[in-house]
């Protein structure tokens, strides 16, 4: 069949790519692969397998983030703003399959021979003041400690200074460390401990399936129905596997098992907002800032104290969150949107750096973001997931409300949409 005979031809009657001819079209995505699979060599070569491992998980949560569109921010601000709830449902999906995985190892204490442990923290002001304004930030900023990852992959230089004001906001939250943890809180409650794996399995799906059905409802009220999935076109799987939109539900499920494959890898959940502080620190060093760590409690925490004398590739959380970004890249270039956007409102650009600092000091003194604490503290049975999910959505909620000042809409559809 020649072109002029394909061009005739309805959008349904066109051939399907075969496998190489989806090779060809892509071959920016591959060079991007070709450069990852070095990078991952290089890590196994001077540091070990493991760095390895941690860039090519990082790369995968990357693609997936980006391919499912899979954002914390979107998906609470929709809903506040419009009653929709598909992002949401889609995190209690994700929430679902990981409890169901992540309590039986951790109740055990090790998985595949390998001990493993989930994060157990505190319940107090630290949390409740940190999650609500890492929820004001990261509606001001436009994106979490994940998003703006992954946002800076696909070319969006708005999440730059996001990610500069984050640095800089948990740099200064290790400042603050000692007196925010020295404040009056409850000890770390571990839903596993007090009820079993099982039981706890099945607490924590009912109030998943409750928080699903609630959505559910208030969307049928506000719009009569539930908003479907975009159409992700009519080429094959592996076509919609490289250049997307993925559903929502193919992103919890990846998600959920990547970080899964996370705790067997190096025996914690996935964290992002951990890196922060210590490049932070490490840009302070580089200046010779007269900052004195070595009297900072948030310094002298095992493994803290040694990750500012070591590279950074050294760092686990570092070597996944870059990664993601690679990861960002690959999708992006792989579905041709690969784009620099750097024209936007100078109020844009404020918001964001203004987010950036709330969500760098929120997050530090949280004990973690959207993923650390989130979806790291709920998968480990920690109580202090759902007091920061809890404290954070109001932050999400006044943030919502603040978006207008800075030329920023409240939502991302229409409300008929």
């Amino acid at each position: 069949m020649t072109e002029s005979q394909i061009s005739e031809l309805k959008p349904e009657q066109h051939p399907k790519p075969s496998f190489w001819q989806l090779l060809l079209q892509n071959y920016k995505a591959i060079s991007v692969v070709v450069l990852i699979g070095l990078a991952a060599w290089w890590l196994y070569q001077t540091i070990s397998a493991k760095q390895s491992w941690v860039l090519i998980f990082g790369v995968v949560l990357g693609f997936t983030l980006s391919r499912a569109a899979f954002g914390f921010t979107t998906a609470w601000r929709n809903f506040i703003s419009m009653g929709r709830g598909k992002g949401l449902r889609a995190q209690m999906v994700m929430l679902a399959i990981s409890v169901c995985l992540f309590f039986p190892a951790l109740a055990g204490g090790e998985l595949f021979g390998s001990p493993v442990s989930g994060f157990l923290r505190p319940l107090g002001l630290s949390v409740i003041f940190g999650a609500f304004i890492f929820g004001v930030g990261m509606q001001l900023g436009n994106g979490c400690a994940s998003g703006n990852l992954y946002h800076v992959g696909e070319g969006q230089m708005r999440a730059v200074p996001s990610m500069i004001g984050f640095m800089i906001g948990a740099l200064w939250a290790t400042a603050d460390y000692e007196w925010w943890t020295s404040l009056p809180q409850l000890a770390p409650v571990s839903t596993i401990e007090i009820l079993g794996p099982l039981w706890a399995i099945i607490a924590n799906l009912a109030v998943f399936a409750l928080i699903a059905y609630l959505t559910v409802f208030i969307e049928r009220r506000r719009h009569g129905q539930l908003e479907q999935e975009e159409n992700s076109g009519s080429g094959s799987l592996l076509h919609k596997l490289i250049s997307g939109p993925w559903p929502y539900i193919w992103g919890a499920v990846v998600l959920a098992l990547m970080n899964f494959a996370t705790l067997a890898l190096i025996g914690r959940p996935w964290t992002v907002a951990l890196a922060y502080p210590l490049w932070g620190a490490k840009v302070a060093q580089w200046f010779e800032m007269d900052l004195d760590f070595d009297f900072w409690i948030y310094w002298l925490q095992p493994g803290r104290e040694t990750a500012l004398q070591e590279s950074l590739l050294m760092d686990v959380t570092t070597v996944m969150n870059v990664g993601i970004i690679f990861g960002a890249i690959m999708a992006a270039v792989a579905a041709k949107k690969f784009t620099f956007e750097w024209r936007l409102p100078w109020q844009h650009w404020l918001a964001a750096s203004i987010g950036g600092l709330m969500l760098g000091y929120g997050a530090t003194i949280a004990y973690g973001c959207n993923i650390g604490a989130y979806f790291g503290g709920i998968v480990s049975g920690s109580l202090h997931g759902w007091l920061w999910l809890v404290a954070a959505f109001l932050g999400s909620w006044v943030g919502t409300g603040l978006r207008p000042l800075f030329k920023l809409p409240k939502s991302d559809k229409p409300a008929s949409a």
